[in-house]
């Protein structure tokens, strides 16, 4: 993916030095956008292998609202394990929010099941869509995720925080707003996680893929991954695989990481970089 590499190296021509949260260091730029259609193949990045299992396992456990940790873990994937507590919780971020938005009256909203019977039924809605950006349950931070998680709060913020979708002449776009994007490590899952779930709502609505387009509020590389990025722009990109959804459930919460087939997935070997804790 050629607009990734350009999207780097304009993080890094033109970012200013910022702190951060984490104490860091960024180089940052403000208000980007990327986008891809899905006709072009599946954008798993090829300058680096990245993980399949924990992209897809990681979408499956949000869709179906779980919050915990220990799911993740027994299914191959440790990319939360720095801010669970002992137990694997997490707090209400992005699963309880996306299937079990709470009410002033106790109940709860499942955005999930409103996109789906929207898409189905309206789809020239221009209300299509879900967020995760629940004030009430923001991260105190001053304290640590696992305060927060313990204090019944968000461990971490919602990053990717609204999903929106269009149907034009039978094909599905979706649109995701990132507020701040881990430009190295994370916009590269963000970018097929996405992807993945506009295949997902396809196929339970009998739609076909159109565009993934992702825009950026904060769009940053952190100090410590420039080594890192400069390895991968100097890596040619190389054709993209495709995506197989093998089986169809009977709802968008029935999927496992066995009903996925990425083919000819051919890549660059994989960079590994430090987290930002």
């Amino acid at each position: 993916m050629r607009i990734y590499l350009d999207l780097l190296k304009d993080v890094l021509e033109n970012g200013v030095d910022k702190g951060d949260r984490t104490g860091t260091g960024t180089k940052s730029v403000f208000g980007r956008q990327i986008r891809h259609n899905l006709k072009d193949g599946f954008p798993l990045l090829t300058t680096k292998k990245l993980h399949f299992k924990s992209i897809a396992n990681e979408l499956i456990w949000f869709l179906n609202g779980n919050t915990n940790n220990q799911w993740l873990n027994e299914n191959g994937v440790k990319i939360w394990d720095q801010w669970a507590l002992e137990d694997g919780s997490l707090g209400p971020i992005y699963g309880e929010q996306w299937t079990a938005w709470p009410t002033k009256d106790g109940k709860k909203i499942n955005q999930i099941d409103y996109v789906i019977d929207t898409l189905k039924n309206n789809p020239n809605s221009r209300r299509i869509l879900f967020h995760g950006w629940n004030v009430e349950y923001l991260p105190d931070e001053t304290v640590s995720p696992q305060e927060n998680a313990r204090n019944g709060r968000m461990a971490l913020p919602p990053c990717h925080l609204l999903y929106q979708f269009y149907v034009a002449n039978g094909k599905l776009s979706g649109q995701l707003y990132i507020r701040s994007s881990d430009i190295f490590l994370g916009l590269p899952y963000n970018m097929a996680s996405l992807s993945l779930l506009v295949h997902m709502l396809c196929q339970q609505c009998d739609l076909e893929p159109g565009e993934v387009i992702v825009s950026f509020g904060d769009l940053h590389a952190y100090s410590n991954h420039t080594e890192q990025i400069q390895e991968q722009l100097s890596r040619e990109p190389r054709g993209l695989p495709t995506l197989e959804l093998v089986r169809k459930p009977d709802s968008i919460y029935g999927y496992k990481f066995e009903d996925f087939v990425i083919h000819n997935y051919d890549a660059h070997p994989n960079i590994k970089a430090p987290v930002a804790i």
